[in-house]
Formats: structure tokens, sequence, C-alpha cells
């Protein structure tokens, strides 16, 4: 189902228990296909008494596809069967870790994006 104001050509949804999965494909200004990857997750606020859907959203462009498929595929394979993947993570970037780069010990649930 095509909707022309926010330019989506495809969507799709998977339920995953407290949380919903969106991949969207869209369409630029120049006409180049583009991917969006959105969880959302249904919370409550008890300040208010009401939910919400806080949202954490993706960008992946044709570009990049590759390299993403072969490092998610790589990471599954890892957490499912225990093998480590042969190809580095930043294939031919010129990558230096540095300190804020550095696990924290907190996840996307811990931090307030609320504005």
């Amino acid at each position: 189902m095509e909707n022309q104001d926010k330019n989506e050509v495809l969507s799709r949804a998977i339920k995953a228990g407290k949380r919903t999965y969106f991949f969207d494909v869209k369409k630029s200004r120049n006409e180049e296909l583009y991917l969006t990857i959105t969880e959302s997750k249904r919370k409550f606020n008890a300040d208010s008494g009401n939910f919400f859907y806080e949202k954490h959203k993706i960008f992946l462009y044709k570009e990049d596809f590759e390299k993403f498929k072969n490092a998610l595929s790589g990471v599954i394979d890892f957490i499912e069967n225990g093998t480590v993947p042969e190809d580095t993570f930043f294939e031919n970037d010129n990558f230096e870790k540095t300190d804020s780069d550095m696990d924290l010990g907190i996840t996307f649930d811990d931090i307030d994006l609320s504005l």
C-alpha cells in the first residue's frame, strides 16, 4: 500500500512481545529507495496515567545493504551457533574505538528520550 504523504512504498510489521518492529521501504526526493527499521514499545507513564509509544529508528541506504546483511547474519550465527564471523565489523573503514564508544552498561530501555 503506497502512502504518498510519507513516501512509503512498502511496510511490514512484526509483533514480538512488548515490541513491534516496522520495516518500511521509502522513496527519497531523488527517487532512491531506502529502508527504515523502527522498534516501537508501548509504555505507561505513571505521572499522567497514559500509555505512550517509545520509538527507535534506523535508516539504511542501498549502498550499505550488503555490509548490513553480512554483519547481521554473522552476529545471528554467533548467537545461535557460537560461530565467530570471519569478516570484520568495520570493513575497509579506518575506525578506531574511542572512550565515547565504550560500553557504559546501559541499554536503550534505560534512556529517557522523551522531549
